[in-house]
């Protein structure tokens, strides 16, 4: 589920026909999509030759040409043509490297820095067999220094061009180019475990539209944007009339007897059928999958937030919240005076939340309402324009004029960090919710009770009071199974533009 064995930036020629584009797509845009996603994996392997003789060309320029850290003796100045067999030998070993290394097949969804270590250590090693190699064949006539300059190069021009393709299939989903349309059989713990994967990983290009579950609660209830499309036996009806490119399918191990039915109901349909063993309800953050000599073994491991994770996890919200006091406290103090200057009452509200393990603590924040403002609520209950149990309002009159400013960009919440600094919250986490909504819950977004609220977290740097309740605890919960300090890293960094951008903050 979670990576894609080829660069494949191709829609099914189903989805195209059953597809309305909302805009006009570029000619570009155009063009790719009637590239064979077959082709794509060659595309790459020879745009990557390319970078690979660039690389080497600037590298002979630099050692040659500019000299940089060491001047060449001009006995030693030799032509770039007597370097041909080493870059010859340099175009086919390092695919071979590549390609053993798991450089090849590109993987949808692979992050950026671990795409570019494995590109870099994969050079690193190829580079190393050429080295050796000129010792015995050409000891006295290649520069040692050309071939450092070429496994540096090389990781640069790849890894741009990793961080070049990432950002070109992002744009490429905008016009649904790359995106599977996938089906979910099975609303259960295993199907939202996919559902949060592919709410928390848009960079994967699946686009989930919907599921059916023989559970009548289930199969008639919507979970955020995803729609319930009834009972299990509706799989083939919906096959007929949606564009789908894959469905996968979530039932408990007790099913075998359906699983295999439901497999050939999907052959017939020629749409490509995937299972997500049940593992009995295990997350794949908790499943350690180990050999014995190709006898799969299946054993758990401690979930991602427990023991010395917690400890890190701490001293993280201790460095991170005393770093963010000290630098946002004269903005504070200015937020403060415009608060009192602005409307009568205090300049802090404290207010009950629910914390780690349903245990409610005091949560404080910057005034944004007027006094009085949580006894008005039932006179503007009925314009509520959130789901589930929250109350979001965006053009609330409860708000001052101050009020719609710091709420804009999230300056209510800087008093949070007493919190964080209490131990009462997180820097990033899943949000404080209050005791009335906490209470109307359902079983399975309590998960995200397990861990200590925070100030930041996925669901506010994934389009914050835009997204439905669901998705904000599918993201929430999606953290919680998934959490590492890289996690949380990429949270604060995304937090900046978040905040800036004022997208979905009201």
């Amino acid at each position: 589920m979670a990576t894609v064995n080829e660069l494949n930036i191709h829609e099914s020629t189903r989805s195209q026909v059953l597809r309305a584009p909302a805009q006009r797509e570029p000619w570009l845009v155009h063009r790719i999509r009637q590239v064979n996603p077959a082709h794509w994996k060659f595309y790459l392997v020879a745009s990557d030759l390319v970078l690979i003789l660039a690389a080497f060309l600037v590298a002979y320029y630099v050692r040659y040409q500019l000299q940089w850290f060491r001047a060449v003796d001009p006995v030693f100045q030799v032509d770039v043509w007597v370097y041909t067999p080493f870059a010859v030998t340099l175009l086919t070993i390092l695919p071979l490297s590549f390609r053993f290394s798991g450089v090849y097949p590109y993987r949808r969804g692979r992050a950026w820095g671990e795409e570019t270590y494995l590109i870099a250590t994969a050079t690193t090693a190829g580079v190393m067999i050429l080295i050796i190699a000129s010792l015995f064949f050409r000891p006295l006539l290649y520069s040692r220094l050309i071939f450092f300059y070429t496994a540096l190069l090389v990781t640069l021009f790849l890894g741009t061009s990793r961080l070049l393709i990432q950002v070109a299939l992002m744009e490429l989903r905008r016009y649904g180019v790359g995106v599977k349309r996938i089906l979910l059989v099975g609303a259960g713990d295993v199907g939202r475990m996919v559902m949060r994967t592919v709410t928390a990983r848009p960079d994967l290009g699946y686009h989930l539209i919907g599921f059916v579950d023989d559970n009548p609660a289930k199969g008639q209830t919507d979970i955020g944007p995803y729609k319930a499309l009834g009972p299990v036996d509706n799989l083939s009806q919906v096959l007929t009339g949606q564009a789908v490119d894959s469905v996968i399918i979530c039932l408990p191990w007790q099913s075998h007897r359906m699983i295999q039915r439901l497999l050939r109901t999907c052959e017939q349909h020629k749409v490509r059928a995937q299972v997500v063993p049940d593992l009995f309800q295990l997350t794949k953050n908790q499943v350690v999958v180990e050999e014995l000599n190709g006898i799969p073994l299946i054993s758990t491991r401690d979930v991602s937030l427990q023991g010395w994770n917690l400890l890190v996890k701490r001293a993280s919200d201790l460095v991170w919240g005393g770093l963010l006091g000290v630098v946002s406290l004269p903005l504070c103090v200015l937020i403060a005076l415009a608060i009192k200057l602005d409307s009568p009452g205090p300049v802090f509200y404290v207010q009950t939340r629910i914390g780690k393990n349903g245990v409610p603590f005091r949560c404080y924040k910057f005034r944004s309402m007027v006094q009085g403002a949580d006894e008005m609520r039932p006179e503007i209950a009925e314009q509520n324009e959130a789901t589930g149990p929250l109350f979001k309002l965006r053009n609330d009159p409860r708000r001052t004029r101050v009020g719609r400013i710091i709420r804009r960009f999230s300056l209510d919440e800087l008093p949070q960090l007493i919190n964080v600094m209490r131990g009462e919250m997180s820097v990033v986490g899943p949000r404080p919710n209050l005791p009335s909504e906490v209470e109307q819950y359902q079983e399975w977004h309590k998960k995200r009770l397990t861990v200590s609220p925070g100030i930041t977290g996925l669901w506010q740097v994934s389009g914050r009071s835009d997204l439905t309740f669901d998705e904000m605890v599918l993201l929430d919960i999606y953290y919680v199974e998934n959490w590492s300090l890289a996690l949380d890293m990429s949270i604060l960094l995304r937090s900046v533009p978040a905040v800036l951008r004022a997208r979905g903050a009201y």
